[in-house]
């Protein structure tokens, strides 16, 4: 964690780090007049100043500064609408990654991934006694899909878990409390009350998700180079160097025919969804 940040300060050239407390006096009037005016001067007025004050802080600091520092203890004082801003901060500062594009994240995690003194991965592994010498995580074909995953799990996982936090802010509060009073515990409520809920959620992303998959392009494009071709070549970027990188005149008809084939293998996904939605969902399918 140390290293990371000194890193960061290193490339932001700020030794700095932005602490997000919720002090009233601290907020622009502007930004407190408009929240009591849409809720009173009440702690969910208070609480959604606040917010509204940390996001903007968040947006217009966050390429500046290496990191931002929310005390939750200070939240504790406006009770839960004070916990539910700390909660939107939170979100805020873990979802951001979605909206980095892919040129600038693969730019960041190349530094953060190199052989060289400048990788923070390889400098830790290194001072830890756990490697010799750097290991070029991008360019090792070993390595190279380890990391990609890695890297696709820290841009998205923030942004798939609104659509998840959604569902479960939707299911009804009183299915917990005469679960308890049956006698089932924590592991007995997701099994019967949280999972069941999440079920249509589940399919959805695994549909979007699929379709993600059968259309990879940018995330694997800007992350490849000569030394892992082989094993970071997907479809998408397959048609791509066979039309117009192959060194030769472009097959359009072989290139059209890679298309349909990756057409047809997700129709064969979609049918596989549509199964598995029968499966855990009595005979409802998807299509």
């Amino acid at each position: 964690m140390i290293n990371k940040l000194v890193e960061k300060i290193k490339k932001t050239g700020a030794p700095i780090v932005v602490g997000l407390d919720p002090m009233l006096n601290y907020i622009p009037q502007h930004v407190l007049d408009k929240a009591y005016a849409e809720y009173g001067e009440t702690l969910e007025g208070a609480a959604e100043a606040v917010w509204q004050f940390n996001k903007e802080i968040v947006d217009k600091t966050y390429d500046l500064i290496p990191a931002v520092k929310p005390q939750i203890a200070m939240y504790e004082q406006f009770g839960i609408p004070g916990l539910m801003a700390f909660k939107k901060t939170v979100q805020t500062i873990v979802y951001l990654p979605h909206f980095m594009s892919w040129v600038v994240t693969a730019s960041v995690f190349t530094l953060i991934l190199a052989p060289t003194a400048e990788g923070l991965v390889n400098t830790f592994l290194i001072n830890a006694g756990v490697l010799d010498s750097g290991i070029y995580f991008l360019g090792d074909s070993k390595w190279w899909r380890l990391a990609y995953y890695i890297i696709n799990i820290w841009k998205e996982t923030g942004w798939q878990t609104v659509i998840f936090m959604a569902t479960l802010a939707g299911i009804n509060t009183e299915l917990y409390e005469a679960a308890a009073m049956d006698g089932a515990g924590r592991w007995g409520k997701m099994r019967y009350i949280t999972f069941p809920a999440l079920q249509n959620t589940i399919l959805t992303v695994l549909i979007l998700n699929l379709a993600k998959v059968m259309n990879l392009f940018e995330s694997a494009f800007v992350m490849q180079n000569d030394a892992v071709l082989g094993t970071a070549n997907v479809l998408e970027t397959y048609i791509y160097y066979q039309t117009f990188n192959s060194g030769a005149i472009p097959n359009y008809g072989y290139t059209t025919a890679v298309g349909l084939f990756k057409s047809l293998v997700g129709c064969v996904l979609v049918l596989f969804c549509n199964h598995l939605s029968k499966k855990v969902r009595d005979g409802r399918g998807i299509v």
